[in-house]
């Protein structure tokens, strides 16, 4: 009988399957320099086209031979499970939930190395130029279960898959209901090319200390946080879950970087390319999306309905459902647990952002804004189930920006007050608002807090402690600005008051950036620390025309409409890479931080600030009644005026600042892999000759 046109290439009328031995197949596993010496006694697995089962071991060179087999193809697998005890794959094939099935063969494709930098596949490679068999494989083509693995990449010479699915179909291929393996054809030797098991990771510090690095870094991972998730199916997926909208969390870590891909979106509306600092780690030691595979975790089955289990529901938490709109995501590798807290974005955001009413914070002391407690509140039990999961006294990160900043300081606090537990936290936030009492701060003294403010962006002056303590000068029902990149992302809020209470407070330790226009006109600014509130305070006061006893509203909106010192991608973002530049290029030099020039001109504006605030002071003592003698005013301006003066003693101090590497990049300042790392992102932002920031810095 015929076999049909699908068959025939691997049998034929003249040598049909059957039962006669004689034949022989050989095989050999290299890595992507030719080399196999990298697999040498892995272990492995072949059914032949008679049912039989074959088990042995590569040799040194990677290489096997089986004489006197049946005829016909065979199906060659490398499922054994890894029996060693290195960390973490010892805990990751034992953890408590989402055991992960690492292979032998997983183990060893990590430990291997691209033939190119990029980590794209190579032609004309020493294993291709040979007359044997030649196939491009990676590790899920030869195992059984590859939801935790990454993506197949693009490749020429691949396996024939549909020779797997005829061997499935004639009962010769292993009794397993997924298909794994590749079939090796008889009489001829196969040279299997295996794709290195590496992932790129954003390198985070997980130093207490302020660092350039993660200036930068969680500037972005924190942009990232208004992203979807990007799902597909987003929600009671059957057996498989993908990723394929960029920019999204779950594309960005569960396909570009455990694929070994750069990526720089992190905004649905980016224009200009911003690379994370990556480090190359193996496979295993990337940040984790969790696999979905229904047949190894009863929770992922889809009969559970709304219960069911999937990437999604574990690393992303938006709150539309219950009416708070909170958005974040966490992921996590060995070190660090990563959780990034989205900003302003919605109406029901920007209703949140307007209840400042103070409520007690029951966690630990003091009281917060009612509006960010309820946001807190209603991702507390997302976290604390990650956390129950899957941490392992890694270092806890979390970043936010603006509404986000201000949920991520409450929800820092509260988890470090979890009882039982011992989090370790560290806290970035970016054009964070004011989110608690001076109680609250207090209590939370030693939560390790640095608070981002660019220039005069409006919202980290909101709820103000003036709100009202002098309600005389700061008019209750002031309005305030919240905004946010994303689509209609600016929100005006009216009526932001405190009613009674502890006035509130700022917590954390603020760094700022000073813009400045270098002498070619190029835009620029540079971080320091005030140590105190004045540069705030002052941008609000340069913002308020006062109209005898009432602000002007509608001239207050439109200068304090400073959207583009609070965006992210337009003004965080950029300023943080300009400060990690020039950060890294002062630690290199052993110069100082800022140039005489340079330092002039800021001390310029903090005079300006300065000239301003008494300006501020004429006209009230001008508008007030003549039986009013203002001084409240008075205590009030003079007050940020003191202050202002404290503030350019503290940045003349920049002028003989030295830093060291652990400034500029953490606890990663004398590890090995940062200089591979620096070396990488040199020669991507080269390729992409693409300038990323305002400072014309060279890379």
């Amino acid at each position: 009988m015929k076999l049909d046109a699908r068959k025939q290439s691997f049998f034929s009328d003249s040598q049909p399957a059957c039962s006669l031995r004689g034949h022989w197949v050989s095989f050999c596993l290299v890595d992507e320099l030719g080399v196999g010496a990298a697999y040498g006694g892995l272990p492995y697995t072949v059914h032949d086209s008679a049912g039989q089962q074959y088990k042995g071991r590569l040799n040194g060179e990677g290489a096997a031979k089986l004489q006197n087999i049946y005829c016909g193809p065979v199906v060659l697998v490398f499922d054994e499970l890894y029996s060693g005890t290195e960390q973490p794959y010892q805990w990751l094939m034992v953890r408590p939930t989402y055991e992960l099935p690492i292979t032998e063969l997983q183990v060893r494709a990590e430990q291997t190395r691209f033939a190119g930098s990029d980590g794209r596949r190579t032609e004309g490679s020493r294993a291709q130029q040979t007359d044997n068999r030649f196939y491009q494989v990676e590790v899920r083509d030869l195992v059984r279960h590859v939801a935790h693995l990454p993506p197949i990449e693009p490749r020429t010479h691949q396996p024939q898959r549909h020779a797997l699915e005829m061997m499935a179909n004639l009962g010769f291929s292993p009794p397993q209901p997924t298909l794994a393996g590749v079939v090796l054809f008889p009489n001829c030797h196969t040279v299997l090319e295996v794709r290195p098991l590496r992932a790129l990771r954003p390198l985070l510090s997980t130093d207490d200390g302020f660092c350039a690095l993660n200036l930068y870094q969680l500037a972005l991972m924190a942009t990232l946080s208004y992203c979807n998730f990007g799902q597909e199916p987003p929600q009671q997926p059957q057996d498989e879950v993908r990723f394929p909208l960029d920019p999204s969390v779950g594309h960005l870590f569960a396909e570009k970087l455990s694929g070994y891909h750069e990526a720089w979106r992190v905004d649905a509306e980016q224009q200009q390319r911003f690379y994370p600092l990556y480090e190359e780690v193996p496979y295993s030691r990337r940040f984790e999306i969790l696999p979905f595979d229904p047949v190894m975790y009863p929770q992922n089955r889809p009969e559970l309905g709304e219960k069911q289990e999937h990437p999604a529901r574990l690393h992303f938490f938006d709150d539309k459902e219950f009416g708070t709109d909170t958005q974040a995501f966490i992921s996590h590798h060995q070190e660090v647990i990563l959780i990034a807290v989205r900003g302003t974005a919605s109406a029901a955001d920007g209703l949140r952002d307007a209840n400042a009413h103070q409520v007690v914070f029951t966690e630990g002391v003091g009281k917060a804004h009612e509006g960010f407690y309820q946001a807190y509140r209603a991702m507390r039990d997302f976290v604390l189930y990650y956390l129950d999961q899957f941490h392992t006294d890694q270092r806890i990160i979390i970043c936010g920006h603006s509404l986000g900043g201000a949920i991520a300081l409450l929800l820092a606090e509260g988890l470090r007050r979890t009882p039982g537990h011992e989090y370790n936290i560290l806290l970035y936030t970016y054009g964070a608002p004011r989110a608690a009492d001076a109680e609250f701060t207090a209590g939370a003294s030693t939560l390790v807090h640095h608070r981002i403010v660019n220039h005069n962006d409006p919202v980290p002056s909101v709820p103000a402690t003036w709100m009202n303590t002098t309600a005389k000068l700061w008019i209750p029902g002031a309005v305030t600005l919240f905004s946010a990149p994303a689509p209609g992302g600016l929100l005006f809020a009216a009526g932001l008051v405190r009613l009674g209470g502890n006035a509130y407070r700022h917590h954390g330790e603020q760094q700022h950036f000073m813009p400045i226009v270098l002498a070619d006109g190029t835009r620029s600014s540079v971080l320091w620390k005030p140590g105190c509130e004045s540069i705030q305070e002052a941008g609000c006061s340069r913002a308020l025309q006062l109209h005898g006893d009432m602000p002007d509203r509608d001239n207050l909106l439109k200068q304090l409409f400073q959207a583009n010192q609070h965006f992210m991608t337009a003004s965080y973002i950029p300023a943080a890479w300009a400060t990690l530049r020039r950060w890294q290029q002062s630690q290199e030099s052993g110069g100082p931080l800022v140039t005489p020039r340079e330092f002039e001109l800021l001390d310029q504006a903090l005079e300006d600030m300065r000239q301003q605030l008494r300006n501020k002071r004429r006209e009230l003592a001008r508008l007030r009644p003549a039986n009013d003698r203002g001084y409240e005013h008075n205590e009030a301006l003079n007050s940020e005026i003191d202050r202002l003066n404290t503030s350019r003693e503290r940045l003349a101090t920049l002028r003989w600042r030295r830093l060291e590497a652990r400034d500029v990049y953490g606890n990663h300042a004398h590890g090995a892999h940062l200089q591979p790392s620096l070396k990488r992102c040199s020669a991507t932002v080269k390729t992409v000759s693409c300038r990323r920031s305002p400072v014309s810095l060279p890379p």
